[in-house]
């Protein structure tokens, strides 16, 4: 009995050493290699670009850039594609676009009754022409990336690579009513880049987890007015810089 508790003791720990080393190299061969492609659902910060034409009836105008600070954003969802051309560097690309048509309509006179009192009872309101109106944002960005082992975890990987972005928005919008000066035009674009570093995870042969941070980024912005048709453009613009900027965290799948 003795034997066989003395063999049950020794045959135990050399089966968790074996099952430990079977997993440890089996989530090695999980990481990636030349060739795989990765797509990513990402949530964080995303520099969408949105602005809002201003009115044509106003007789001064104002503009200022529009804010590329990551803190003053809030976390989207987005999503991230990738090519692995080495074993070791990965190519990034990803974006967005999106379009809105939003339909005008002829204002409605109102009427009011001359023998009413002075509170205005009996009479029908004016109601404003809906303004005939569309909406463009769009943003791109691509970047490349250097992968780097970490042997005491197999499995995981640490980067560090560069992303370059472009973000433009769009909205104009003209009234069908007389005192309308025509259509009114808002554009903002912005130009980024970034150093990032980042941890991924391959849980199994085609699923991974994984987080980013920019450890710098710097982010130019212009913003232009053209609030009625044959004025001049009004336009202001800002430079924004980052440091350990937008973090993000991602589940995607290779294939």
């Amino acid at each position: 009995m003795k034997i066989k508790r003395l063999l049950i003791l020794a045959v135990i720990p050399m089966m968790c050493l074996t099952v430990t080393a079977q997993n440890h190299y089996g989530r090695e061969n999980y990481t990636p290699k030349k060739g795989d492609l990765t797509v990513a659902a990402t949530v964080g910060y995303n520099s969408y670009a949105n602005i809002t034409a201003p009115s044509g009836l106003l007789t001064d105008y104002e503009v200022a850039a529009l804010s590329t600070n990551w803190t003053d954003k809030t976390l989207m969802v987005g999503f991230e594609a990738g090519w692995f051309f080495s074993d070791k560097w990965k190519l990034n690309l990803g974006g967005g676009l999106n379009f809105t048509n939003n339909p005008g309509y002829p204002a409605k006179v109102g009427t009011y009754d001359a023998g009413e009192d002075e509170t205005g009872d009996g009479s029908i309101p004016n109601y404003r022409a809906v303004g005939d109106a569309s909406s463009l944002a769009f943003n791109v960005f691509t970047g490349v990336d250097r992968y780097f082992r970490i042997k005491s975890v197999a499995g995981l990987l640490w980067y560090a690579g560069a992303r370059a972005g472009y973000a433009y928005g769009q909205n104009r919008v003209k009234y069908d009513e007389p005192e309308s000066l025509g259509k009114s035009v808002a554009e903002t674009y912005n130009l980024r880049g970034s150093l990032t570093v980042g941890l991924d995870y391959y849980l199994i042969s085609g699923l991974y987890v994984g987080c980013q941070i920019d450890p710098f980024a710097y982010t130019y912005n212009t913003t232009t007015y053209k609030p009625q048709e044959g004025l001049g453009n009004l336009s202001a613009d800002s430079h924004n810089f980052g440091l350990l900027a937008a973090p993000a965290v991602k589940v995607g799948f290779k294939f």
